[in-house]
């Protein structure tokens, strides 16, 4: 009997709270299922599945409220990769519950489990030296230059406030996830894994060789990216909010790529054609997927997974 085909979802933020939403608790649920109910074509297609997930909007939420019960009832703060490890428990308690729903409506019987996931980065990756990601709220530059001096914190002014400064964040690359063996085991017995939630918790080791956690973020696709290739899965999904990857996106020539190989994907990255901001690193992250064994990575929008005349194919060779 030929072993079922593993596949590696990863959701994006917009899955879980849209840009122009509140947050509130019911608009995420209902994100949640809707995003959830176009996997199950792949549960009935006999797919076992890891879903990762993204967490900017939700960890952010959380360091307005470290800041708020700092200043109000100085509770103290705690730090990032805490922060991190909260939303995964919270995100992945939400998907898990959606999806337990979903399969009872389905008349599919699975466990679905979640892992609060361990990513090692290097405490001496270059992106320590210049942090780009953006987390939390904006401040005016006054409290900005405060908290610089309290905290050494990092801030850039952000393109959409005069007045704004956002913090920023190291986002080292990740190197190893732990408990692989037992996330893969899992997926493989029949069960829904969620897992690697928000590129997952940063850690590193120490001189002593202890772990110690890091006030950083990992690149959700880049870290859903590496566990799909190192549990050998079939193929690797990342959802976002189009239905395809495209060129001089949302440009007068703007064109839509329905397919990519190597060669293109790598001519498209150096030309820059991509946008290192939004597209550019899920771009990477499945051309790594596929340099690495996997058979086909597909970037495409939540609603038209179970369409295969949607979304943009990257593998090896056309």
């Amino acid at each position: 009997m030929s072993k079922k085909k593993l596949a590696v979802i990863a959701l994006g933020g917009n899955a879980l709270l849209r840009g122009e939403q509140e947050g509130t608790i019911e608009e995420q649920e209902k994100n949640t299922a809707d995003t959830l109910q176009n996997i199950v074509y792949l549960i009935k297609e006999g797919y076992d599945i890891i879903i990762s997930h993204g967490n900017g909007p939700q960890v952010g939420n959380i360091l307005m409220r470290n800041d708020a019960a700092a200043a109000t009832y100085k509770i103290p703060q705690m730090p990032l990769d805490v922060c991190v490890a909260d939303s995964q428990g919270g995100i992945g308690y939400m998907i898990e519950r959606q999806m337990r729903n979903i399969l009872k409506n389905e008349g599919i019987d699975k466990e679905v489990v979640t892992f609060v996931t361990q990513v090692l980065v290097s405490k001496d990756d270059k992106a320590f030296s210049n942090p780009t990601k953006r987390v939390g709220k904006i401040y005016p530059k006054v409290e900005a230059d405060q908290l610089i001096q309290e905290k050494g914190w990092q801030f850039k002014q952000s393109p959409k406030v005069d007045d704004g400064w956002r913090r920023v964040v190291a986002s080292p690359e990740p190197t190893d996830i732990f408990n692989l063996k037992t996330i893969g085991a899992t997926a493989r017995s029949g069960a829904i894994v969620i897992a690697g939630g928000g590129g997952g918790i940063p850690v590193y080791y120490d001189n002593s060789g202890e772990l110690q956690g890091l006030e950083a973020v990992i690149d959700k696709d880049k870290a859903s990216s590496l566990m799909a290739a190192k549990l050998e899965a079939d193929e690797f999904y990342i959802l976002t909010d189009v239905p395809y990857v495209y060129i001089d996106f949302r440009q007068h020539n703007e064109r839509k790529l329905e397919a990519l190989d190597k060669a293109d994907t790598e001519k498209y990255l150096a030309q820059g054609k991509f946008g290192e901001g939004n597209m550019g690193p899920k771009v990477i992250a499945a051309l790594r997927f596929v340099e690495k064994g996997g058979a086909k990575s597909v970037i495409t929008e939540a609603t038209k997974l179970s369409d295969k005349a949607f979304g943009t194919k990257i593998t090896l060779n056309y």
